[in-house]
């Protein structure tokens, strides 16, 4: 076996790149189990990482609030500002992956967007507002949670997956341009994409790793076998069907 290393070459089962017209980031075994060079270690921690950091910037007793909380950026936001020193609230579908948020991930708690009385019960856990909204889903969470934002908050957008399957595009609005019209003009909220980081990868990448070794952040993954069943795997996004991470597993390091 020889060098470890990502890329973004699709789904397949072998592929041919050039290192000179795209970068090829050498995995390291001994800073995390590899499979995390695609989950919290790769590309969604560091997004996590970076959106919290740059755009995000929490302040120590700060309230922080991500949604999806329990998924693979989600989770790592949580347990990042929560090792800086803020009070955290999740939002997750479902009792279980709440209950992984506060038991496993250690969030100050979680708040079901499924129940009923989602709003009331996310206010309660906010009861100073909240200054620092990292927005994943858009929809009827990020509606929740307006009411409850300061003129000072932050709030990084990395993505509204409430939105994806809109059959038209009319009717959609990004979530800091309706933050910015129906509540706050002079938020401070905007889209971000993590490879405005590119450069600094290698720094998140092992500071990532450092506390998946002193057992500071912890990470689950859902692991589907064999590429034919990808597409399924893909659906199961849109479904909340996994937990953490979703992976589908090609071949073994071993056994190419």
């Amino acid at each position: 076996m020889g060098t470890l290393v990502t890329h973004h070459s699709g789904w397949q089962g072998y592929a041919l790149a050039n290192p000179e017209k795209a970068p090829l980031p050498i995995v390291d075994p001994d800073n995390a189990p590899i499979s995390t060079a695609v989950g919290v270690t790769g590309m969604p921690g560091q997004t996590a990482y970076f959106g919290l950091f740059r755009v995000g910037k929490p302040q120590p007793g700060e309230t922080v609030v991500v949604s999806a909380a329990s998924g693979a950026v989600g989770a790592t936001v949580g347990q990042l500002a929560k090792a800086h020193g803020c009070r955290v609230i999740g939002v997750a579908g479902g009792r279980e992956k709440c209950a992984w948020c506060v038991d496993e991930a250690g969030f100050d708690a979680c708040v079901d967007y499924r129940d009923p009385t989602f709003p009331a019960q996310l206010a309660a856990a906010c009861p100073d507002g909240v200054d620092v909204y990292f927005e994943n889903v858009g929809g009827a969470v990020l509606e929740a949670v307006a009411p409850l934002l300061k003129p000072t908050s932050r709030i990084p957008v990395c993505g509204y997956i409430s939105a994806y399957n809109s059959p038209s595009d009319a009717v959609l609005e990004a979530p800091d341009a309706w933050l910015k019209r129906t509540v706050n003009a002079e938020l401070e909220t905007r889209f971000f994409l993590v490879h405005e980081w590119a450069g600094e990868f290698g720094e998140a990448t092992k500071a990532l790793g450092a506390m998946i070794r002193e057992g500071t952040l912890k990470y689950r993954e859902t692991v589907v076998e064999g590429l034919e069943k990808a597409p399924e795997a893909f659906l199961m996004l849109f479904t909340g069907a996994n937990a953490g991470k979703l992976l589908v597993k090609v071949s073994d390091r071993e056994n190419p």
